[in-house]
């Protein structure tokens, strides 16, 4: 990558830097309801990394709207074009919305997990570099998905309907509300369909200290990023579903 491409993306970075700073609403929310919850479930699960995890997997599903409006604002203000009429090529454009929101959501994991110990009784065990690379895979994950989703939807309505559907969708089938093995035979079925299955499974086997169960959901939830970030790479360079934006 080129010193002129940095700059590009330094520049982007800086200007949806001060975009989020502006509006720290979803972070607040999204930070205090979960650790209201996690006092709630504590007590009725009885499973500090049960309750601590799932509902970080759950919330941060939420908060992957943030990381499709980053990209959506743009098409419904109908000045994407505009911004693809500079230098900036779509991967540099993609990289520098998202970035910061990478930022928040990993800011988002970590305070989580620490009032998880600290007001839980969470006890991570092994070494902490595992939790790190879970939180950064799913952050990868949801950017990924959330940038591919900004994409294809067409108003601020819809996102935020497929985002609390997804959210419940995602947790519930993943593990992350209720213990993998409480749940019914055909929701263990479909679980691993669920990417919350596997950041469930991955943040879990992170506080235990075991790395080869940690790396394993972290690489397919690597991969679903790439994949999903190729997607919305492809469909906003072509211009794919431009006039279908109210």
């Amino acid at each position: 990558m080129s010193r002129e491409s940095f700059h590009r993306i330094a520049v982007l970075v800086g200007h949806n830097v001060l975009l989020r700073r502006r509006d720290p609403a979803h972070l607040v929310s999204y930070l205090v309801m979960p650790m209201v919850l996690m006092l709630v479930f504590k007590s009725m699960l009885g499973q500090p990394a049960q309750v601590v995890t799932g509902l970080l997997v759950m919330f941060s599903v939420l908060s992957m709207a943030d990381v499709a409006t980053a990209v959506l604002t743009e098409r419904v203000w109908h000045t994407w074009d505009r911004i693809r009429a500079t230098r900036a090529r779509v991967p540099e454009l993609i990289i520098g919305k998202t970035l910061p929101v990478f930022v928040i959501l990993a800011v988002q994991q970590v305070v989580l997990l620490v009032y998880g110990v600290l007001a839980v009784g969470m006890r991570p065990t092994g070494p902490l570099w595992p939790l790190g690379l879970a939180v950064a895979a799913w952050c990868f994950a949801l950017l990924g998905v959330g940038t591919a989703l900004a994409a294809v939807v067409r108003s601020h309505g819809e996102l935020s309907t497929l985002c609390n559907i997804g959210a419940l969708s995602v947790s519930a089938l993943g593990g992350a509300l209720v213990p993998y093995a409480l749940m019914p035979s055909w929701a263990q079925t479909v679980a691993p369909a669920s990417p919350g299955y596997w950041a469930t499974i991955m943040l879990q086997a992170a506080v235990r200290g075991d790395v080869s169960a940690t790396v394993g959901p972290a690489v397919v939830l690597i991969a679903l990023g790439t994949a999903a970030g190729a997607f919305a790479c492809r469909r906003l360079g072509k211009g794919w579903g431009r006039s279908a934006v109210l």
